[in-house]
């Protein structure tokens, strides 16, 4: 009896930690989130995925995911979780340690299409530093993101 109530407890716990990894999102999703909303963008235009991406309700926020977007200079174009920040020249922001990570972004974009920008955030949920990790993906004028805390 102790034993399949350690197993049971055991069991619950890992399964725990599995789902509030996974809620959490991974590198995979947050690039076919990107994905999605580029082929929304093309399908619909730039005021559509605008609107559909501050929607917060929206199909480009899921779980701890939302897809934002800057213009070819740092700018935020949409942001649903922080509306206040639409219109806002991001580029000279700094994580923790003082890396101008939208600049890296930004330029990483422009130079090669794509790729992951490294960085130091405040979790919301723990509202600790913690690292980050933010895709980003030029598609003609903008740069859409999604990021993950590791």
């Amino acid at each position: 009896m102790k034993k399949s109530l350690i197993a049971l407890f055991v069991g619950i716990f890992v399964l725990g930690v599995i789902s509030s990894v996974s809620a959490a999102g991974s590198a995979d999703e947050a690039k076919a989130l990107v994905e999605k909303a580029i082929a929304f963008y093309k399908a619909n235009g730039k005021e559509k995925v605008i609107a559909e991406i501050n929607n917060v309700k929206g199909q480009f926020v899921k779980g701890e995911l939302y897809v934002f977007i800057w213009d070819l200079n740092g700018t935020v174009l949409a942001h649903g979780p922080n509306p206040k920040l639409i219109g806002k020249d991001v580029s000279e922001l700094r994580d923790a340690d003082g890396k101008l990570f939208v600049k890296e972004g930004v330029e990483l974009a422009k130079a090669k299409g794509s790729g992951w920008v490294d960085y130091k955030w405040t979790n919301p949920v723990s509202k600790k530093i913690d690292a980050k990790s933010t895709f980003v993906k030029k598609a003609d004028d903008m740069i859409f993101c999604c990021g993950i805390y590791k």
